[in-house]
């Protein structure tokens, strides 16, 4: 019995927190919702950019077209093909032709991606067939028998192919950071996508006509809910140029990390009615900068487990921002080391269940095993996820998101939580974000921002709330935290303005 370890009053609250609400899934096919905006309103903008603009109908047709292409190029249900591109109306065509074809679609942002980067994403996902546009196909290391598809080069109409597509079927294939220097390939069915992006909260209230800002790499998970969040209920998708503020200040809702969210001024978005952030932990007040004015929703979830696993609407007056309770038909388990349940409020790692957790990895059985293992809670064959997450229950059932175990560090000897230390931080008079890291085995530095929070305030706030071993040895003020191209904080980057400075004061 997995649940033998706990008290009779924690098994009942284990399942009752952990298991999100039990609904039915509209359709396990993403697509087929897309394909019913556009029978059902043809002439409804589905998206603009840079002036440019595409009803339902016109890109169902495109769609269409390429999808027939795609068969006769000899794609079949179950195969990767790439999607090569910058933000652009050709990007979507060719996404949603992908899906019709019945393949995954494979996504690389072609002005970011370097060769090796995009050599190695062909290899693994093996994608004899991609789609990019003209101008970009000499950057693309194509091997001997792969075939480049220009999505610019008009094709002509062609009926909807008839493929037979499984809601087990691959949807998309991401490649994270990965833990071994390589992008790491994650496969995300169909059955995993429509899950989080047809049933509340995850589709965001999101109804024909509103304005959805698509702000992030294509290549990052959340632009997934950004794109087919917006076009599988009817919205119009505001396709950013060079300025996210632009498209945000036009747009009902808005899907981002914290660190694109900073750069963006409410004030400027009287339409702005739905926020949800994810991707890295969120400042407290940024959130309550957001929800004084909108519905804004904290949520968390690595790519292995489809976007977001986890949501909760923060309230500005709550004593927590927490990331809520698990999605329907998922579920979240907190965990020790030996993977026992813990009782509530104590801290350990989560582990994801239910139809958000992934296909896995393509072909590294290793890290597949290091990371999925059968589910004893659900059972049935069913597999959950190890997040690497630290969390824990609160009394009343939200989960409290405590940093990453690979966030953890030694420091003189002492484990240190660094996001604990920077939500100290973000505590502070006057500052907005903060990021703690490591410089060496016997000190921490802090970044905060704006440039103008006083350092020397913001070392007493954590000397005050934490022991002596986590204050930082040196705190820096900065205009802005710089951002990865996945629109995170560029930890790395951080680093070395560390440790330029350290050789500068030598």
């Amino acid at each position: 019995m997995p649940l033998r370890d706990l008290s009779p009053r924690d098994r009942d609250l284990f399942r009752q927190y952990g298991h999100g609400p039990a609904v039915p899934v509209p359709d396990p096919l993403v697509h087929h919702a897309v394909e019913r905006q556009a029978a059902r309103t043809p002439h409804a903008l589905a998206a603009e950019h840079l002036g440019a603009t595409l009803t339902y109908g016109a890109l169902d047709r495109r769609a269409d077209a390429l999808a027939a292409r795609l068969v006769r190029a000899g794609v079949r249900p179950g195969d990767h093909v790439g999607l090569f591109v910058r933000r652009s109306i050709p990007m979507l065509v060719g996404l949603l032709g992908i899906l019709k074809a019945g393949a995954a679609y494979v996504p690389q942002d072609i002005g970011l991606a370097p060769p090796a980067q995009l050599g190695h994403v062909i290899r693994t996902a093996r994608t004899r067939v991609i789609l990019t546009v003209t101008e970009h196909a000499d950057r693309i290391p194509l091997p001997d028998g792969h075939l480049l598809l220009a999505l610019d080069e008009p094709l002509p109409d062609a009926p909807r192919p008839r493929t037979a597509v499984r809601p087990d079927d691959g949807c998309y294939v991401l490649f994270t950071s990965g833990t071994t220097g390589r992008p790491n390939g994650v496969k995300v069915t169909h059955r995993n996508v429509a899950n989080i992006l047809l049933t509340a909260p995850g589709d965001l209230g999101i109804r024909p006509g509103d304005r959805v800002a698509q702000l992030l790499n294509i290549a990052f998970d959340m632009a997934a809910w950004e794109i087919l969040g917006c076009l599988a209920h009817g919205g119009t998708l505001v396709v950013r140029g060079k300025d996210i503020a632009a498209a945000a200040r036009t747009a009902d809702v808005l899907i981002a990390t914290p660190t694109v969210l900073s750069g963006i001024d409410p004030d400027t978005c009287p339409r702005v009615r739905t926020v949800a952030v994810a991707g890295e932990p969120c400042p407290r007040p940024l959130a309550d900068r957001w929800a004084r004015r909108a519905a804004f929703h904290n949520c968390c979830g690595p790519t292995e487990t489809t976007i977001v696993n986890t949501m909760r609407r923060h309230d500005p007056a709550a004593p927590l921002l927490t990331i809520g309770r698990p999605t329907p038909n998922n579920t979240v388990y907190v965990l020790d080391a030996d993977r026992r349940p813990l009782p509530i409020g104590e801290v350990g790692e989560m582990w994801a269940g239910g139809i958000c957790v992934s296909a896995g990895y393509l072909g590294d059985d290793r890290l597949n095993a290091e990371r999925y293992a059968p589910d004893p809670f659900l059972g049935g064959g069913r597999r959950m996820f190890r997040t690497r997450d630290l969390g824990r229950w609160t009394p009343d059932g939200e989960l409290e998101h405590l940093g990453r175990t690979d966030d953890q560090v030694k420091v003189r000897g002492f484990r240190v939580e660094l996001d604990a230390v920077s939500a100290v931080l973000e505590s502070a008079a006057g500052c907005a974000r903060a990021v703690t890291l490591q410089r060496d085995a016997r000190t921490l530095v802090s970044f905060v921002c704006p440039a103008d929070v006083d350092p020397e305030a913001a070392r007493r706030a954590v000397a005050d709330a934490l022991p002596y071993y986590c204050v930082p040895a040196e705190i820096l003020p900065l205009p802005s935290l710089p951002g990865t191209d996945r629109g995170k904080v560029d930890k790395q980057a951080l680093l070395r303005l560390a440790q330029e400075r350290t050789a500068v004061a030598r």
